[in-house]
């Protein structure tokens, strides 16, 4: 059995910075994609930014020069550094992974910017 949990969520100012950990764990054979979702209340869930198995980095327009996402295939973790963070990111915050040829979620992390 897989899992994917997240951590490092709260409460920041805005301008501030947070770092989102997601480490899978399991039997895991291999991981291709990994990703990072938020969904904010009355939101739909939306996509975030995506790193795949060889580095290739997407992101939303919305957090392009603010976000950086990475990974350690070493430890099977993704990351979300989030700087200059803005009242309209708060949001609960899912990891995402394809691992064994089927996707995971994490359990989502709150992420609240506010002064």
């Amino acid at each position: 059995q897989v899992q994917l949990v997240e951590s490092g969520g709260g409460l920041v100012q805005p301008g501030g910075s947070l770092r989102l950990s997601c480490a899978a764990s399991g039997s895991i054979s291999s991981i291709a994609n990994m990703g990072w979702y938020r969904q904010a209340p009355g939101k739909q869930r939306e996509l975030v930014t995506t790193i795949t198995s060889g580095g290739g980095i997407n992101y939303v327009a919305s957090v392009k020069g603010r976000f950086t996402i990475s990974r350690d295939n070493a430890k099977n973790t993704v990351y979300l550094q989030m700087n200059s963070l803005k009242p309209e990111d708060t949001a609960v915050y899912y990891c995402w992974s394809w691992i064994n040829s089927r996707a995971y979620w994490g359990q989502g992390t709150q992420v609240t910017v506010s002064s």
